[in-house]
């Protein structure tokens, strides 16, 4: 498998293994297949797996602590997360260390890897609140404790959730030390879905181009955008959840799928791996089946910018029918 620089952390596979899919996120499965899916990924290459206590609370790191029982393969890396919010500053350090220690207990590992903090960093957050950290907590409290868990030894490098308002991100991204690695939105539809809790935009590109300037790693997430850039989604929502809404605005782009006779997943994929600044792209996978069509994805290579231009114009909708009349598929799917 294809290998990329991911900032600091240094070479990695281009396929990281997420925990959404093992920790029945993204719809069910079964903590046996689930094992075997993570396997059959470190077997094919996949050599980074990506999990956090709300995957499954904590199903996702079980199934770690399952696959490898304690002894994780050669050159095989594991990085967890933290959902901190806004606490008092004082208890911060506290905080992390007991998700870290209870994540670890889970994996049955003594050392992770990388750890992210796993909300959202915005210019403001009410005390106490849950679902985000604010900038100036993050810069006074948690970046020092972060680097104080790597200077002890617990954790190898940290990282953050690239998401939600891009200019309290992309400062964060410009101030030292920066984080290691960040995971950012890269889909076809630029969309975070369910992820945009404030209602502030996202401006994926902006922050993987402030990524890419101040050297950190990019771990690419949301690649079919959960679900959306699929042939079906695979969990019952309403009509107006965000990933039903970027359901039916991708149609176009699952009908050319068809008549490539490729899934729309696969074309998805291919699509996150070709954007300029990705490291390594995070997989949903619950199953061995899902994995094995996003191994196929990265096998088939990067997609010249012209193909990539197309996928963006059928998803979009207003150029759909001049794109599909010019688009000849990507090499090696059709």
């Amino acid at each position: 498998m294809e290998r990329r620089t991911l900032g600091g952390i240094g070479q990695v596979s281009v396929l990281t293994l997420g925990g959404g899919g093992l920790g029945q996120v993204w719809g069910a499965t079964s903590h046996d297949e689930a094992v075997a899916t993570v396997r059959e990924a470190v077997d094919a290459g996949i050599d980074l797996v990506d999990v956090a206590p709300g995957y499954g609370a904590g199903e996702a790191e079980r199934v770690v602590g399952a696959a490898f029982a304690g002894r994780l393969p050669a050159g095989v890396r594991v990085a967890t997360k933290c959902g901190l919010g806004n606490p008092a500053p004082d208890d911060v350090p506290a905080l992390l260390e007991k998700s870290l220690d209870d994540s670890l207990q889970r994996m049955r590992l003594s050392f992770a890897d990388v750890f992210f903090l796993h909300n959202p960093i915005v210019a403001h957050a009410e005390p106490g609140a849950t679902g985000a950290t604010p900038a100036s907590l993050f810069a006074d409290v948690v970046r020092p404790a972060f680097e104080d868990l790597v200077r002890r030894g617990r954790i190898g490098a940290w990282g953050i959730t690239a998401v939600e308002e891009p200019d309290a991100i992309i400062r964060v991204l410009g101030e030292g030390p920066p984080p290691a690695a960040a995971q950012c939105v890269t889909n076809l539809l630029d969309s975070p879905g369910d992820l945009l809790q404030f209602g502030t935009g996202s401006r994926p590109r902006d922050i993987l181009s402030a990524a890419g300037r101040h050297g950190v790693g990019v771990l690419g997430i949301r690649a079919v955008a959960a679900g959306a850039l699929t042939d079906a989604v695979d969990r019952d929502l309403p009509p107006e959840h965000p990933t039903m809404v970027d359901f039916r605005r991708t149609a176009p782009l699952r009908a050319l799928a068809r008549e490539l006779g490729e899934s729309t997943a696969s074309l998805a994929h291919q699509y996150a791996l070709s954007m300029p600044g990705v490291d390594t792209v995070v997989l949903g996978v619950k199953n061995r089946a899902e994995l094995r069509e996003c191994l196929a994805a990265a096998s088939a290579g990067v997609l010249a910018p012209d193909i990539m231009a197309a996928m963006r114009a059928l998803a979009d909708g207003g150029a759909a029918r001049r794109a599909a009349a010019t688009y000849s598929g990507p090499p090696g799917i059709r």
